[in-house]
């Protein structure tokens, strides 16, 4: 111990004292923790740069050159939620509203880094959406978009951004059409000519429907009206007879009381007198 009370190390302790805390640093620079739903570029200071021919680095804990770096990237799906002015086919202001479920390649990360970087968000997705949209929504018209077209207007849009994003190491998985705003007069336009065709279209219904019960009522009084003839046409004065000389035979058979006169009935029928 000094003079002045001061606790002295010993001159031999130093150096380990400084070599221990020169360690700890180069561990902690050459240690990296990937977490759940990441992976890591390696960049290699005096090696080429970004490794791009090995996969990236996975989950957990890996031990890095502290010379080197590793760029962490987020490779779960992720949402972009975009809302853009385009127009249609005759050049009429839409605002469409999209939603765009994307994640990097993680099997080519490298590249990704290397071409493109990490702000690849708006490098590359929202410029390729933005134009599939324009490209797409301009075949269209209002009505179409408003009404009949969404969902082929919706696999159009994803198709064309899918075929970009390809190229530049980016998956996309879905793309929703949200919604489509037009300008109130063409909306308010459109919905009165929905209404309008929906209101001629039930008009039409009740028309074929009415026609059809007609029809169907001229053919059962055709049907009546033929029967009808027929049946005229086989009861001759013979038959007329002999079905009456039939029926007085069967009342002449009947336990009542009664005079059968044949032959002096209206026609030549039989004429049954009763005691009543």
């Amino acid at each position: 111990m000094s003079n002045n009370g001061q606790l002295q190390l010993p001159k031999t302790l130093m150096p380990l004292l400084l070599l221990g805390i020169v360690a700890i640093i180069f561990i902690s620079k050459s240690t990296v923790t990937i977490d759940a739903g990441e992976a890591g570029v390696l960049w290699k200071r005096f090696d080429g740069g970004v490794v791009t021919d090995q996969p990236p680095l996975g989950e957990g804990f890996h031990f890095v050159a502290p010379w080197n770096t590793v760029i962490v990237y987020e490779v779960r799906q992720q949402e972009l939620f975009e809302k853009m002015k385009v127009l249609s086919s005759n050049g009429l202001d839409i605002i469409l509203e999209t939603s765009a479920w994307y994640l990097p390649k993680a099997s080519e990360l490298g590249k990704l880094h290397q071409r493109i970087g990490e702000n690849y968000l708006e490098r590359v997705i929202k410029p390729a959406l933005r134009s599939a949209a324009r490209s797409v929504v301009g075949r269209y018209t209002p009505e179409q978009l408003y009404a009949s077209k969404r969902d082929i207007i919706q696999l159009e849009i994803f198709d064309e951004t899918k075929k970009i994003l390809e190229k530049e190491y980016i998956q996309l998985n879905q793309l929703l059409v949200r919604d489509v705003t037009l300008p109130p007069t063409i909306k308010n336009a459109i919905e009165r000519k929905l209404k309008q065709e929906q209101e001629s279209l039930e008009y039409e219904f009740r028309l074929v429907t009415a026609a059809k019960e007609a029809e169907k009522q001229i053919i059962e009084a055709r049907g009546k009206a033929d029967a009808n003839r027929i049946l005229s046409a086989s009861l001759t004065d013979k038959i007329l007879r002999d079905k009456g000389i039939e029926a007085t035979l069967k009342l002449a058979n009947s336990p009542n009381s009664k005079i059968v006169i044949v032959g002096s009935g209206k026609d030549g029928l039989p004429l049954i007198l009763g005691n009543q």
